[in-house]
């Protein structure tokens, strides 16, 4: 018996998708019935990884790869998901209507530094991969996304609690939660919604060094109200909601999923 799932139809972007929450991320749209581009920018061992889970277990995906931070890279990204869409769909039109339904701005930059460390290098490169680059991927996207479509920014706590130890990525990360309500307002007469996730602590490679220790990874998790440090589920989670027609009331919002980081 065939059921219909959330996402049946549907068309997805998930950009830094290889591993961690864009990973979670893309599993997740493709099991709720979606086809997902796995967008990788350096690794693409690990975008193929993904994309042959998702096959495995019955869903429909494929990788693309393009540097985000580069000149030209929202350009280059959808140059590799129009090719992998049509591979994949056997369909020559692809790029050139409407072929995509959710963007997930996932990629991320990170580790730049308290402020007396901060190189001018560091900055640009948190500036580029976490707030040009999505901006230019949205602006690309819209072409192509039909009405009704959605589009999730994945931010950071940082960029709503005091982060002094990695200021420019906090940074970088609030003007991304900027975006948000302007693109909904702007979006709102297409029906496209446009929402912001804020994880807090993940168990994922980029904060690995802050696990390093028995009692460093109690000391994470006693931030939440949970006492555990945030699985990648349950952002992807979240994201899957945004996704979805469930979410069609909601645009322009901040959700925190953090786990009650900080009450």
């Amino acid at each position: 018996m065939n059921i219909e799932r959330a996402l049946t139809g549907k068309i997805a972007l998930v950009t830094g998708a290889g591993r961690g929450i864009g990973r979670a991320i893309a599993t997740r749209l493709a099991r709720d019935g979606a086809l997902v581009g796995v967008h990788y920018g350096r690794s693409e061992a690990a975008a193929l990884e993904v994309v042959g889970e998702i096959r495995r277990n019955g869903g429909r995906a494929f990788a693309l790869g393009a540097e985000l931070g580069v000149p030209g890279d929202a350009a280059a990204v959808f140059e590799a998901f129009d090719a992998g869409l049509r591979g994949e769909r056997g369909d020559e039109a692809a790029g050139t209507e409407a072929s995509l339904d959710i963007l997930v701005n996932n990629a991320g930059a990170s580790g730049s530094g308290p402020v007396g460390q901060a190189v001018p290098e560091v900055f640009d490169r948190m500036m580029a991969v976490n707030a040009k680059a999505p901006f230019f991927l949205v602006q690309n996207a819209l072409p192509r996304m039909r009405d009704g479509g959605r589009i999730v920014n994945v931010s950071s706590l940082a960029s709503r609690r005091a982060f002094p130890e990695s200021l420019a990525y906090a940074m970088s990360k609030g003007a991304l939660d900027t975006m948000t309500p302007a693109l909904a307002k702007e979006l709102g007469p297409r029906g496209i919604t446009v929402n912001t996730v804020g994880p807090g602590f993940i168990e994922t490679d980029m904060n690995a060094r802050r696990r390093t220790t028995p009692e460093a990874r109690a000391a994470l998790a006693a931030r939440s109200v949970f006492d555990r440090i945030g699985r990648p589920s349950d952002v992807a989670d979240v994201v899957a909601f945004l996704a979805s027609d469930d979410s069609r009331w909601i645009t322009g919002q901040y959700l925190d999923v953090s786990g009650g980081t900080d009450l």
